[in-house]
């Protein structure tokens, strides 16, 4: 492979795709606005058609439309499991955030907006990886599906079994998020699950004859303490009560209480336990009674999955001069789903940059190209 050709083609690219990932930028999208999703997947099936693409809208009823773009050379074995390109185009901004975060490149080489670092950037740089294959004349080894979905931010609930569906049918999959801070690729990512704890208890006058009440925030007292006693650090195992209400008034003992319970974890095995040991947790107080549903939002992304797309990664980005790294985080993506398939993924192979969600958050501009070019250069190789 000629990655001098790569990096050249990119470089020449990158204000052009810097244009166009500020275009994406200013036309905010965030995961309650179904009208903006919708009409924004409509702008990113032209783009994709335009760079070369078969591209099918999938509606939705509960989220925005979710965009399959599918691609393949003439010479390519259509029989051939294809690569997934994993993105999402949700952000958690609001509309009118450009008013106070507009987009924007600072002297010091960074580009600022609204979703711009999770993850419209990968949006462009998906679009221009068909645009050097098809300007470039080059030959992928296999057909290519690039999934972009519109709730990855809230659970994607409407896009997990597209999600999942795609992975099955795929050799492996590349996922367009943020990388960790210095570009770091991302081989591990936590399990993340929510549970709901509602407490029923018994309400008396807790002046007259409390004795005969029982009390659901006294439970709830209780049953925090079990709860947060799971949290094992040095597994990096979390469960964290994150919300908690009860009661009605001062002089009543409170005949409910409810809490929302954040739990993490790097393994299955560990996942698992969490379950196993909310799903058995028993009232302190006589005559208390316990209602728990919920469960894992995201299954663990493990190195098992991981590890050796990561190697192969490693020594294709060294023929780019890239010295790739990998770590995890504590944050869950659509990784996270295909990895508990069995089909290798690699995650956080967008631009890098920092500050995802937060008033900061940025690209680096001159990560475009290196980006890009990476991602050109894995859908030719793997």
């Amino acid at each position: 492979m000629d990655y001098q050709q790569l990096l050249t083609y990119f470089t020449a690219k990158q204000p052009e795709i810097l244009d166009v990932i500020g275009q994406l930028v200013m036309q905010e999208t965030p995961s309650n606005d179904k009208p903006r999703l919708d009409a924004f997947a409509e702008l990113l099936a032209g783009r994709l058609r335009h760079a070369g693409a078969t591209v099918e809208i999938i509606p939705s009823a509960t989220a925005g439309n979710h965009v399959r773009a599918t691609f393949a050379n003439a010479q390519i074995d259509a029989t051939a499991k294809p690569a997934l390109v994993l993105c999402h185009f949700d952000t958690v901004w609001a509309v009118g955030s450009l008013a106070t975060h507009p987009f924007r490149v600072e002297a010091d080489g960074k580009a600022y907006g609204p979703g711009i670092f999770d993850m419209q950037a990968s949006l462009a740089l998906s679009e221009y990886a068909l645009r050097a294959i098809q300007d470039l004349h080059l030959t992928l080894p296999r057909p290519l599906t690039i999934l972009m979905t519109s709730d990855e931010e809230v659970g994607s609930r409407s896009s997990r079994q597209l999600i999942e569906s795609e992975a099955q049918k795929a050799e492996y999959v590349l996922v367009m998020e943020s990388p960790l801070p210095g570009g770091v690729l991302k081989t591990t990512r936590k399990g993340i699950g929510g549970f709901d704890l509602e407490i029923t208890g018994r309400a008396v006058h807790a002046g007259i004859e409390p004795e005969k009440g029982i009390s659901a925030i006294q439970e709830m007292a209780h049953q925090i303490l079990k709860l947060h006693s799971l949290t094992d650090m040095p597994k990096g195992t979390t469960v964290n009560v994150g919300v908690v209400h009860g009661g009605t008034v001062s002089n009543v003992v409170a005949p409910h209480a409810s809490a929302q319970i954040d739990v993490r974890a790097w393994t299955q095995d560990e996942a698992d336990r969490l379950e196993q040991a909310i799903l058995s947790l028993q009232p302190v107080l006589p005559g208390a009674q316990l209602q728990i549903t919920g469960g894992w939002n995201r299954p663990p992304l493990e190195r098992k999955v991981t590890g050796a797309l990561f190697e192969r990664a490693r020594e294709i980005g060294k023929g780019l001069g890239l010295d790739l790294k990998e770590g995890g985080t504590g944050g869950g993506s659509d990784g996270n789903l295909t990895g508990a398939l069995g089909v290798p993924t690699l995650d956080g192979l967008g631009v890098p940059g920092a500050g995802a969600h937060a008033d900061h958050e940025h690209i680096e501009v001159s990560g475009i190209a290196g980006s890009a070019a990476l991602l050109v250069a894995l859908l030719l190789t793997l």
